[in-house]
């Protein structure tokens, strides 16, 4: 593949994610503004639409492939499943409370409950820069959270808001952890876990709805209020289901074509987007506390995610196997198709 053909393609992988996680974000927002009452509904319908894709995406290629439905295979996918719709949950509460812009804030310790709950499940200890990023990224997270006179009353975020996002940060990391471990129950297929997860956090979803009253009660006082707007809630409901099934592939596209910090620096594009649109489109209010809060946090994150690729990576060969390597190409004549063979089969296994 040519260098051109290359940026291309990487240009429109980021683009993709930029655009499907943006989408994500405002439709949900413009839905939970709309009608603030049905969020569990709303979340329902987005995760029966992705099983619904993922069907439609099994009948069309043979690459996806539907697990069977198992019951000794749903009691071991269970917890990850109820970790997954709880996080869910407290994350549409978090931004149905909150303003866009300041959403990732409230978010903003993903990073270092991630890293603390990772490290208490493995019993390991994080090196000391990975500990700066953490101190970094939590810095940044007391800072956009810590009282301005410059926001209005209506706009500061209330002590259940900011629970909101602390829960959703530490479920999320929850989450992170307990997939290595279901994974095999899965045969290590990520659409198959993917499948489950959603499947199972919809089917959970049902009783609290039903005792709740949304389905019934809440739904129909709304249908007959003339000022609620169905049309919003429905379409949203689709746009979401749909982008966040892109958002997926948008995201496994990304890790897959780009390099972890490519990544993340199109993450970092990104919030400031979204911080951007937040204020243009809702009229978010963007004191200098916010935005200093935002920046610090992706600053952290950034660091961190190069403080990974550096310790993940593999150590260089020696001057003695460069020497060796030397001689060998100098003996043999099949030597340049093995390399090619090796290249290809090192790039196979970096797929898988």
């Amino acid at each position: 593949m040519s260098n051109d053909t290359h940026v291309f393609k990487v240009a429109g992988v980021v683009a993709f994610y930029m655009v499907t996680a943006l989408v994500m974000v405002f439709v949900n927002k413009a839905v939970l503004i709309n009608t603030p009452h049905l969020p569990l509904l709303f979340l329902f319908l987005q995760l029966s639409i992705a099983v619904i894709l993922l069907h439609v995406s099994a009948a069309i290629s043979s690459r996806v492939v539907i697990p069977k439905l198992e019951l000794d295979t749903a009691k071991k996918l269970t917890p990850v499943v109820v970790v997954n719709i709880i996080g869910l949950i407290f994350n549409t509460l978090c931004l149905r409370e909150v303003e866009a812009s300041f959403f990732q804030i409230a978010r903003g310790l993903v990073l270092p409950l991630t890293v603390l709950v990772s490290s208490v499940s493995t019993r390991s200890t994080p090196s000391l820069r990975v500990v700066g990023a953490v101190i970094v990224v939590t810095a940044g997270f007391l800072l956009g959270v810590v009282p301005s006179p410059a926001v209005p009353a209506h706009a500061i975020p209330s002590a259940l808001s900011l629970l909101y996002g602390f829960l959703s940060s530490l479920f999320i990391a929850f989450h992170a952890v307990l997939i290595k471990s279901s994974l095999p129950h899965c045969d290590n297929s990520t659409i198959q876990l993917a499948y489950w997860t959603n499947l199972g956090s919809a089917a959970f979803l049902v009783p609290f709805i039903i005792l709740r009253g949304e389905l019934v009660t809440i739904l129909e006082d709304l249908i007959n209020d003339s000022d609620w707007e169905g049309n919003v809630f429905l379409w949203g409901s689709l746009v979401t289901g749909i982008f966040g099934f892109l958002l997926c592939i948008a995201g496994l596209l990304s890790i897959k074509v780009t390099s972890p910090v490519t990544h993340m620096f199109s993450s970092a594009a990104r919030s400031v987007i979204q911080t951007v649109l937040g204020v243009v489109l809702f009229k978010d209010i963007m004191t200098a506390n916010r935005a200093g809060s935002i920046f610090v946090i992706l600053l952290g994150t950034i660091f961190y995610t190069w403080v990974k690729s550096v310790e993940s990576a593999p150590p260089p060969p020696s001057r003695r196997d460069i020497d060796l390597e030397a001689l060998v190409s100098r003996d043999s004549e099949e030597t340049e198709d093995d390399g090619v063979t090796v290249v290809f089969d090192a790039a196979e296994k970096e797929e898988k």
